[in-house]
């Protein structure tokens, strides 16, 4: 079990040469923080969860059960032991019986119990009534506490507030020595003196039964090279880092409040990527890829809008093709209402053409300021640092039926693609001004039906807007998924050709002016199947002045 090898862990700290190094954390996060700082354990300090949880004064204000609920998610978020901060053992002896049964369980290593009266004022508050407990009924707490342990190797550590307290070393030592009588593993002697003088004396005066532990709060000078030297066995930096903390927040705060935009604090701040690989996210997105079953994992939308479309004047003359309004909501949010639907709620989207205009919230932006000399793979590429996982890429101007989306998500190929199979009963007659995506399949629709789905996907032999309308199956709608693996495909069929500098690229006069189309030909080419999900009508698209009239008249609200 976790507590027993803790407790062990921190047995074997305090039996080997050297001081054992402990911070105090009020949390989980900085309980990570310093783990990953290298320190042996963590101080799950009273004080610092008092001050974080409720903000009150550390003062026997929290229960038992408010204080081990913050150190058992600090104890879970690490993996070095945890010493806990349990005041006056919140109550008596009884009491901490119960209390040792509950923070073992938590798996925790060791705790600390000390003899102010209930309820304890911190030892550093200023002006307060400052009571100790009788040395009797505090040995009594250690043996009561020692009686209730689960495993040998958990630590309990007497605390003694007789120098706080005004006592004198004399009574210090005296009721350390009790202490230790009654079956403490470690004795804490506090000090408020602001040098090492005070305890050093009382260190050179102690017996060494069993281990001094320092908090060298007020005299802050000291290394740990020199308690240890004055045979000190653990030190606690017990509130050094909610103290700064504090600074780091309040001088944040203030930066914000004057200078009213984020990146005012950038220079202040750690990167997102550091905070997602603290806290696991790493982890996370791989126990998803494993076990989560296929259509259930984070899916990427990437939405290319950056291109201006003269045909579309004067309809866009202020604003990208993405937010023309059809019947109260703009193409672009369509879209995104679509993708939430369905839970991808990852979009990523390429600016260009009156950029300053696409400003949906919740959205990640990147911009391609050379939208008038690049084409749509140039804008995709724009965000590669989106394109990892499962994508999907996704036309700015095609409103579609949530089914198509489904049945497309549900495709466990590499790469897939959706195809109109209505394009054929369409092509003589519809929309003769625009100029297709045809694909050409390895299994034509059945003949004299007007639409029969295969059994499954069917596999892309050829695409573009150059193919031959008499061989062409199908039109591309602009929905395009990849898995991971597609992703890492899509990545490197594009990084060949960049460096190859090919010109021509397929049906574009160089890879800078080339569609998503031309590189799906390409990979074909290269020998990589795309599959094609076929459907029959459920979506439009808005490329001209015809298809704008035609979708207020088709779309309901």
């Amino acid at each position: 079990m976790k507590h027993t090898t803790q407790a062990a862990k921190l047995r074997a700290l305090m039996a080997r040469p050297g001081i054992v190094k402990t911070v105090g954390a009020h949390d989980a996060l900085s309980a990570k923080l310093i783990e990953q700082a290298g320190f042996d354990a963590v101080w799950a300090s009273g004080f610092g969860i008092s001050a974080s949880l409720k903000c009150i004064p550390d003062g026997s204000f929290l229960t038992m059960t408010e204080q081990l609920d913050v150190t058992r998610n600090i104890a879970e978020a690490v993996d070095i032991p945890i010493i806990a901060d349990c005041d006056t053992g919140f109550g008596n002896a009884l009491n901490v019986m119960r209390m040792v049964q509950d923070y073992e369980k938590a798996g925790i290593a060791g705790i600390c119990i000390e003899d102010n009266v209930f309820p304890k004022r911190c030892s550093f508050y200023a002006g307060v009534r400052r009571e100790l407990i009788s040395p009797e009924e505090h040995a009594g707490k250690v043996r009561a506490a020692k009686s209730a342990q689960a495993s040998p190797d958990f630590i309990v550590i007497a605390r003694t507030e007789a120098l706080i307290a005004g006592w004198g070393q004399d009574e210090a030592l005296k009721r350390a020595e009790m202490y230790a009588d009654a079956g403490a593993d470690a004795v804490l002697i506090h000090s408020k003196s602001t040098t090492f003088d005070e305890l050093r004396t009382v260190s050179q005066q102690w017996s060494g039964r069993v281990p001094l532990v320092v908090v060298p709060t007020i005299f802050g000078g000291v290394t740990a090279e020199e308690l240890e030297r004055h045979h000190f066995k653990i030190v606690i930096f017990a509130n050094q880092v909610i103290r700064t903390a504090i600074k780091a927040m309040r001088d944040t705060l203030e930066v914000l409040n004057r200078d009213n935009r984020p990146d005012a604090v950038v220079d202040r701040m750690v990167k997102l990527q550091e905070v997602y690989d603290l806290v696991g996210v790493t982890q996370m997105e791989e126990d998803e890829r494993k076990f989560l079953p296929m259509g259930t994992e984070k899916v990427t939308a990437i939405i290319p809008a950056a291109g201006f479309e003269k045909q579309l004047l004067p309809l866009i003359q202020d604003k990208p093709k993405c937010l023309l309004d059809i019947k109260g909501k703009t193409i672009l949010e369509r879209q995104v209402a679509s993708l939430n639907e369905v839970n991808i709620k990852d979009i990523a989207i390429i600016r260009g053409y009156q950029k300053d205009k696409i400003a949906l919230p919740n959205l990640r932006y990147y911009d391609n300021d050379r939208y008038e000399e690049t084409g749509e793979l140039v804008s995709i590429f724009c965000a590669e640092n989106e394109l990892k996982g499962r994508c999907l890429l996704l036309y700015s101007d095609i409103i579609f039926e949530i089914g198509i989306l489904e049945k497309l998500l549900k495709s466990p190929e590499d790469i897939t693609i959706v195809v109109d199979q209505a394009w054929v009963d369409q092509s003589t007659s519809a929309r003769p001004h625009v100029k297709p995506d045809l694909v050409m399949l390895d299994t034509p629709p059945s003949a004299g039906y007007r639409f029969v789905p295969p059994e499954g996907p069917s596999t892309l032999v050829k695409i573009g807007q150059q193919l031959d309308p008499e061989r062409a199956h199908a039109e591309f709608i602009g929905l395009t998924m990849l898995s991971e693996s597609g992703t890492e495909l899509f990545k490197a069929a594009y990084k060949k050709r960049l460096a190859a500098q090919a010109a021509p690229f397929h049906e574009a006069p160089s890879l800078t002016r080339a569609s998503l189309t031309d590189m799906l030909q390409d990979l074909v080419d290269q020998g990589h199947r795309v599959a094609c999900v076929s459907i029959y009508k459920g979506w439009m698209e808005v490329d001209t002045f015809e298809d704008y009239q035609h979708a207020w008249a088709e779309l309901k609200k």
